[in-house]
């Protein structure tokens, strides 16, 4: 046997003003909710939901001991609200027993009644479901659902058991009664853990379009950063505000010998430069250099000038330091870095080199070795080039600068600055007459071999091939047909 207890989930809780009689005040992620005129039974049942919990039965017997049968109907509209407003659980304990499995909202989805599954119905685990510890206990979560369940050692066998299709009534966890799983089942279902085949017969995950094309990390990518229901904590929360201080908007410098570049002169370029319209319509990825006229070192300080350079930092309300940069940054965190990493450059010595933004200038990372040599041969091959490119730019992000301010959303974030930046340096480096091609992927572990980095503090997430274009002179806007290449 078995019971299905309902309570107030962990971090709500419950405080009585004690001069107000029926005033109750509950405390939830969300904000204090105050509750005035309670009949006596729903405070007595609120405190058991704040002080462990009890089953839908046993909490009715508490509003009737004190209110009488009149007394249930409100109590089960409060329960209702309390439900839709996720500050509930639902857990499953055998008789006398701590609880096997918990039903947990994580977001804003209601718990609702559980409907229990058929003995016959067919079901397997979710390809997207992903299980990991937490609070000492192993929950188990599905992208687009705000509820989780979480296990107890004696009901984590049913993640292998549901591998496969299986039906309730074949299904027998070792050591949980039957009519116990059956109702952790229920709350996998609930949870929407659970896959059902389609009236033809087929396996929705797999079979049909529209999810068979989703990989289960790219999808719980997607849902946690553009379904904030799922997630309950969204946006600029300061998850590590006072856990550490804030990076600074300029990251060290390197050891190595440090190179100043000259500052363009902006107003004679737009002066003479094409305008807006002509560098769009004329912007391609280009992915072949002139290997007689290679790119000089005062084109490359010209392109990272006019596109990473900082302009000024300022201190923000919550005391993070920001920047400014010619290209737009969430927060204004500017988490971005530039490293070149050289091959041909005129008036600069091969290997990989930071651009320092605030200084204008740029930073001897390493020589050429066997990690730059990875990093080229893969750039090389992406982008299905003969030869070496001229200057491989590898874009790296300070991640903490980002995640210090931004919860559920920080990387998602980081790849739209990505996206905005390479469209910067395309319409520059377009508008210079210089050869840029972005790639799709890279290689972030042979990127912290070649520059020392701790991959987890900043690493690469994006790459750009660059160069000198063939059959043009620096400064010259590419004419291309209608139809040319993209």
């Amino acid at each position: 046997m078995h019971t299905v207890e309902v309570r107030l989930r962990r971090d709500a809780g419950l405080s009585e003003p004690g001069e107000t009689p029926g005033a109750v005040t509950l405390t939830t992620p969300f904000g204090p909710a105050a509750l005035r005129g309670l009949p006596a039974g729903a405070v007595a049942a609120l405190r058991v939901l704040a002080g462990g919990g009890a089953s839908e039965e046993e909490l009715a017997g508490i509003v009737t001991g004190h209110d009488g049968e009149g007394g249930l109907l409100r109590w089960h509209m409060l329960l209702r609200k309390l439900s839709a407003g996720a500050l509930l659980e639902r857990a499953v304990a055998p008789s006398g027993g701590e609880p096997v499995a918990v039903l947990r909202p994580y977001g804003g989805g209601p718990l609702r009644p559980a409907a229990p599954l058929a003995a016959d119905t067919r079901v397997r685990l979710s390809r997207f479901a992903v299980a990991g510890p937490e609070d000492g206990r192993l929950v188990v979560r599905a992208p687009r659902s705000p509820l989780g369940v979480e296990l107890a050692p004696a009901a984590a066998p049913l993640l292998g058991l549901l591998a496969d299709w299986t039906t309730p009534a074949a299904l027998a966890c070792p050591g949980l009664p039957a009519g116990t799983t059956a109702a952790v089942l229920g709350l996998f279902a609930d949870a929407g853990l659970l896959v059902r085949p389609t009236p033809e017969g087929e396996d929705p995950e797999r079979g049909a379009a529209p999810l068979a094309q989703w990989s289960p990390a790219d999808l719980w990518l997607h849902t946690r950063t553009r379904e904030p229901r799922t997630t309950g904590r969204y946006g600029g929360t300061y998850p590590l505000k006072g856990v550490w201080d804030p990076l600074p908007a300029t990251p060290p410098a390197f050891p190595g010998p440090r190179i100043a570049l000259e500052p363009p002169d902006l107003d004679a370029i737009a002066k003479t430069e094409a305008g807006l319209t002509e560098v769009l319509e004329g912007r391609r990825s280009i992915r072949e250099h002139d290997a007689a006229a290679p790119i000089t070192l005062d084109h490359l300080g010209e392109l990272l000038y006019r596109t990473m350079r900082q302009r000024r930092t300022f201190t923000g309300e919550d005391g993070q330091e920001l920047a400014d940069r010619p290209y737009p940054s969430g927060g204004a965190v500017h988490e971005l870095e530039v490293y070149p990493l050289v091959v041909s450059c005129e008036g600069l010595e091969p290997g990989l080199w930071h651009y320092a933004a605030d200084a204008h200038a740029l930073e001897r990372v390493a020589d050429p070795g066997p990690a730059t040599r990875i990093l080229l041969d893969r750039a090389r091959s992406a982008a299905m080039m003969t030869e070496d490119p001229q200057v491989l730019l590898i874009v790296t992000a300070r991640f903490g600068r980002v995640m210090w301010k931004y919860e559920t959303i920080a990387y998602s974030l980081i790849l739209k600055h990505v996206g905005v930046l390479y469209q910067t340096f395309y319409l520059v480096a377009t508008a210079m007459g210089l050869a840029v091609c972005g790639l799709g992927g890279g290689d972030a572990a042979e990127f912290a071999a070649a520059s020392g980095l701790d991959p987890h503090a900043e690493g690469s997430v994006g790459e750009l091939l660059l160069g000198s274009r063939p059959g043009a002179a620096a400064g010259t806007p590419p004419r291309w047909p209608t139809g040319g290449p993209a």
